[in-house]
């Protein structure tokens, strides 16, 4: 197993080749140990890592937990949950926010290996300081969203995520053993950006008008906001860990909206903090690491060198790349980073025949060159699962990526 080329990590030369189960897995993980992915997991996201090999590393998720998704996902729990609570609620309710997380892992008995926390990125601005409220049929809003630099003085001074986002680590702890170790979990965050842009836009936006010309006018105030950002993010995901999270994803959503010289301005450095940041933390308080996902939607131009300039133990797709051509750009076969997706999510409408084509196209896709079985991959969709999806027709998803993985 030696030379296989699907190593996922990095400290200090070492790997961990682990078999068993995936709670096995993350339990073993020492602080001088990472681990690579033989038989790759594949996942789907929010909160759904289908179980594949006998070696695990549970994976990323192209978006966090939301209403749209759990809906899709089990749609009749997630419903009567939300008929007698408000979405942020929810996220602050510990013990529904574990409810939440634990259904797909019901729903998908035998198929799923991981969960994800139910929460929502914008906790973070709202720890520091801004309102966010989660609008029926339209997402989130801002009612008071940053218009101009001097906006930025309504933010708390300092954050102190152990009293701002405690229900978060409550809830990640009180899932943990709910989960009876049956699966890990994992955590998440939004990415500067991304946190930024619906910061300054006060919600979704298809254009970014607002808060791509805060970069472009204001250039120094944009980037001492997304450092305050990105320590907030740091104490976040390491808060997580320390909760009894056991992998963390990076969610920068609208990435792909940046030019490539805007992004590695306003973007990469920050993504690279966080990696750091994290690392370093966990290191010098003496916490085991945990792998690290990045997802950067729509930055496919950007793959290489964020698999050359950072720690990231796993870099997302979105299904605008070839596998060939994503292997290729972070070091071909050899690679240090495992990839994950990348899978058209509107596939889920196609019917069974597509879905099953699509998945073993992709899965022969990522192949290696000796064209036995996919290594250092992940299967995923390549974006998050949109209303409508049958929950059945997930299901046949997901057994068709154990189907053409089996025989690998």
């Amino acid at each position: 197993m030696a030379d296989l080329p699907s190593v996922l990590n990095l400290h200090n030369g070492r790997l961990a080749f682990l078999a068993g189960r995936p709670g096995d897995f993350f339990n073993a993980m020492g602080a001088d140990n990472y681990a690579i992915v033989e038989k790759r997991l594949n996942v789907l996201q929010y909160g759904l890592c289908v179980k594949l090999g006998d070696i695990y590393l549970v994976s990323a998720f192209p978006m966090p937990p939301s209403d749209r998704g759990v809906n899709v996902v089990c749609p009749l729990e997630f419903r009567a949950l939300r008929e007698k609570h408000d979405f942020f609620e929810i996220c602050r309710t510990p013990a529904l926010a574990c409810e939440i997380t634990l259904q797909p892992i019901r729903r998908y008995s035998g198929l799923l290996d991981a969960s994800i926390i139910f929460s929502d990125i914008l906790v973070v601005p709202q720890a520091m300081g801004l309102v966010v409220e989660m609008l029926p049929a339209k997402g989130p809003h801002f009612p008071d969203p940053l218009n101009e630099p001097a906006d930025v003085a309504r933010l708390k001074e300092t954050v102190d995520v152990n009293t701002e986002l405690k229900y978060v680590f409550d809830a990640i702890t009180l899932t943990r053993k709910e989960l009876k170790g049956q699966v890990p979990l994992i955590g998440f965050t939004g990415a500067p950006w991304t946190l930024m842009a619906y910061m300054i836009e006060g919600g979704g936006s298809k254009t970014l008008t607002k808060a791509k010309t805060w970069l472009w006018k204001y250039p120094e105030e944009s980037k001492a906001l997304l450092k305050r950002i990105t320590d907030v993010c740091v104490e976040y995901l390491v808060g997580q860990v320390k909760a009894g999270a056991q992998a963390l994803q990076v969610f920068d959503s609208w990435a792909g909206e940046l030019s490539p010289h805007d992004f590695a301005a306003f973007s990469a450095p920050y993504l690279v903090a966080i990696d750091f940041g994290v690392r370093e933390i966990l290191e010098r308080e003496g916490i085991s690491p945990v792998p690290l996902i990045l997802f950067a939607k729509g930055a496919n131009h950007a793959l290489g060198n964020l698999a050359g300039i950072s720690g990231y133990d796993v870099l997302g797709l979105d299904w605008v790349i070839d596998p060939e051509e994503a292997i290729k750009a972070v070091g071909g076969e050899g690679r240090r980073v495992a990839l994950q997706g990348n899978i058209d999510p509107n596939v889920l409408y196609a019917g069974k025949e597509a879905i099953e084509r699509e998945v073993k196209l992709w899965a022969d896709g990522f192949k290696g060159s000796a064209g036995v079985k996919p290594k250092g991959w992940i299967a995923n969709l390549g974006h998050g699962i949109t209303p409508g999806v049958d929950p059945d027709d997930l299901k046949w998803f997901l057994q068709c990526v154990h189907k053409y993985s089996a025989p690998y």
